[in-house]
């Protein structure tokens, strides 16, 4: 198809929009040209917009005019170049990129305007096995939209795998990429906007440019963890490493937080024997029957929590991979490892399994969860990023908001080291003091994810508002002075909240936006910038 006919299609979605759409943001008919290109097919952008009117935590909706599913980062440029330089800047449509629609709080949602269904391009995948001495290494150029899922069975063809991941990996790239993407190797290999060695990208002012910390590297660190404020991502560069055969995986149970805690900083302090570590709070016993069906023999401690409904336990899981060589032997790391844990004795469980299914883990959980007609409900969740000194803390304050027997899902908590996220980055992690810093302890922090599903037969929408309700008290009494907690994947309720949020990094997320996204089209379902005929960043 050639430019004039793609700029056709454009101006009729554009056309249609203006006459379905109080925006109005066509505002002369020289705005509609090239329509004697058009063939009967033209109108395949227009989709229905009900699928792009929900995401995974289904209470949040917000409709949008159009959908757009593009067949090219091309396709993405020349929309978001005619909305930056037409006289429709001085309407309020905006532009929201929308990946496997996992978001919560509508993010990826963009009420009255365009939103774009990135797994819509074509999911290339193209990997670049490297050997040149010790200097090799080895990465996959992967489309935007493509998900994690198929990124790793396209690899693993290569006895390769990305090094950083997501607990679920039924996410698009690019969707992670512009929040942080996190999982129990964090600490180890750092978040997956970490590992990314080059990006394209359409800037909100339509520019389709390759960025990377040597070529436009602005863009590239403002990209990821943005939020989708400065661009889509179409295209990235993901660091490979070798993937093992089989994973031993282990989880532990415990009775006392602070020996948790201190457990689980123990193994992150040692990267050259352990893989993976995360972690989670035992409320009742769907706790640990829903959280992995792999671990068949730990029914036995499901009858010890039985024993007082009362108690609060808590689960540390690490994992040790084996790549079949002398060298790793995982039994005997795991025995080493468990001599120096203080969990309760005798209850430690180990399997082995592939590494696919140790990374696919969440799937069985989800197809528990469907079976029990709890996938596709509300979840109402929350995820912040707690100071190693405030975790105690927000854990009485947690366990205080919530009913734990009425409780339905995980509530992970793990760490990970500050010094392993790069800070040109706009991702943003709890701030601390130049006293904690000294004395060291500044380097871990700790991920706290509420995962709940709501069952609408017994939690109406007035029981749904009252979680949400006692969420957002928690997070906010938690990210003041005395916790300093942040929260991740969330959205903030005003932009002077999101000012709060950024603290001393608002300035140059601003100025970001300012250079990128100058007329606020990206990104609305975010709340952080209004859209207006002249905007300027203040």
């Amino acid at each position: 198809m050639g430019l004039d006919q793609f700029c056709g299609r454009i101006n009729i979605l554009l056309l249609l929009l203006a006459l379905s759409s109080p925006c109005k943001f066509i505002q002369s008919p020289t705005d509609i040209n090239h329509l004697n290109n058009l063939k009967d097919t033209s109108l395949n952008l227009l989709q229905s917009t009900s699928k792009a009117s929900v995401d995974f935590g289904r209470f949040h909706f917000s409709s949008p005019s159009a959908v757009l599913r593009p067949k090219s980062p091309a396709e993405i440029s020349i929309l978001l170049s005619f909305l930056s330089s037409s006289s429709s800047s001085s309407s309020e449509v905006s532009v929201a990129a929308r990946g496997a629609g996992h978001s919560i709080h509508g993010q990826a949602q963009a009420l009255d305007g365009i939103v774009i269904e990135m797994e819509s391009l074509p999911p290339a995948i193209e990997i670049r096995k490297l050997i040149h001495g010790e200097e090799g290494f080895s990465y996959a150029d992967v489309s935007g939209g493509t998900l994690w899922v198929d990124l790793l069975e396209e690899a693993l063809k290569f006895g390769l795998a990305p090094r950083s991941w997501t607990d679920y990996l039924y996410l698009t790239i690019g969707g992670t990429l512009s929040n942080a993407g996190i999982s129990g190797q964090t600490y180890k290999y750092g978040p997956q906007i970490s590992n990314v060695l080059q990006l394209e990208v359409v800037t909100g002012k339509g520019e389709l440019l390759a960025c990377s910390p040597a070529k436009n590297e602005e863009l590239f660190y403002a990209v990821l963890g943005g939020l989708g404020q400065f661009g889509i991502i179409t295209r990235a560069r993901v660091l490979l490493q070798e993937a093992p055969r089989k994973v031993k995986w282990v989880r532990a149970f415990y009775d006392d937080f602070q020996a948790f805690t201190m457990d689980q900083e123990l193994l992150i302090s040692k990267p050259e024997k352990v893989d993976y570590v995360e972690g989670f709070i035992v409320l009742n016993a769907n706790s640990v029957l829903n959280s992995a069906m792999a671990f068949s023999a730990q029914l036995e401690f499901i009858a010890e929590l039985q024993k007082d409904n009362s108690k609060v336990f808590y689960c540390l899981e690490f994992a040790v991979h084996d790549y079949g060589t002398e060298e790793t032997k995982t039994q005997r790391v795991v025995n080493e490892i468990a001599i120096r844990l203080s969990f309760l004795r005798p209850f430690i469980y180990s399997v082995e399994v592939s590494y696919y299914d140790f990374l696919n883990r969440v799937r069985m959980e989800e197809m528990s969860l469907r079976a029990r007609g709890l996938w596709d409900v509300p979840h109402p969740w929350l995820n912040m990023f707690v100071p190693q000194n405030g975790i105690e803390e927000f854990k009485d304050l947690l366990l205080d908001s919530i009913s734990p027997q009425a409780f339905e899902g995980p509530i992970l908590i793990y760490p990970f080291l500050r010094d392993k996220w790069d800070a040109n980055t706009s991702a943003v992690l709890p701030e601390f003091s130049p006293a904690v810093e000294a004395g060291g302890s500044g380097r871990v922090v700790y991920v706290v994810g509420l995962l709940q599903s709501t069952d609408p037969s017994r939690c109406s929408a007035a029981c749904l508002n009252e979680l949400l309700r006692r969420q957002r008290r928690l997070a906010e009494v938690t990210a003041g002075d005395r916790v300093g907690a942040k929260q991740y994947l969330g959205r903030q309720a005003s932009p002077a909240k999101w000012r709060e949020h950024f603290g001393r990094q608002w300035d140059r997320f601003a100025d970001r936006k300012s250079r990128f996204d100058p007329l606020h089209l990206l990104s609305p379902g975010q709340g952080m910038f209004v859209r207006s005929a002249s905007t300027s960043v203040k």
